[in-house]
């Protein structure tokens, strides 16, 4: 069966929230009343991350596990995923719950507006101000300035594709 969204997640290192986020993922999805998959690929994880996942896989037909074998970074994490996603929409996040699961479906709603692709916005970022949040500012402004094109965001994980055949 081809799932209707596939959610694809870079792992490194997130031991801590993989349960909660496994949770907060199934609890909206199931929910929206779309069939899915989570793809979480696992970057190169020298903490736990890997056996909570596997662990996690085991119990939830839903969920397929990616292992890379070393840290390739989050770009080709994402690609392992994509290459792997059956569904006709895909959605990226990320792995530490800095992006809300509950937002997909309006995410979701939008892009089938007639859209190819839908960004989220990190409204209200944990990151530390100075080393994070600032260089983010400044490289959303260049890129917008070069661009021409206006996001609030470049950097949120939390976007909606349509799948290219």
């Amino acid at each position: 069966m081809t799932p209707d969204l596939s959610i694809v997640i870079p792992i490194r290192n997130e031991a801590p929230s993989l349960v909660e986020l496994h949770r907060e993922l199934s609890d909206t999805l199931g929910g929206c009343g779309r069939s899915y998959e989570i793809i979480l690929v696992d970057d190169g994880s020298t903490d736990e991350s890997f056996a909570i996942m596997a662990e996690l896989q085991a119990r939830d037909p839903h969920l397929r596990v990616i292992r890379l074998r070393r840290n390739f970074g989050q770009t080709a994490a994402f690609a392992a995923g994509f290459d792997h996603a059956r569904g006709r929409l895909i959605v990226t996040s990320d792995g530490d719950l800095q992006n809300d699961p509950r937002d997909i479906p309006r995410l979701v709603e939008t892009l089938e507006g007639g859209y190819d692709i839908v960004c989220g916005w990190r409204k209200d970022r944990k990151d530390p101000f100075v080393s994070r949040r600032v260089p983010s500012m400044i490289a959303n402004g260049l890129i917008s300035r070069v661009t021409g094109v206006h996001l609030h965001d470049y950097g949120c994980s939390l976007k909606v594709f349509r799948e290219q055949p």
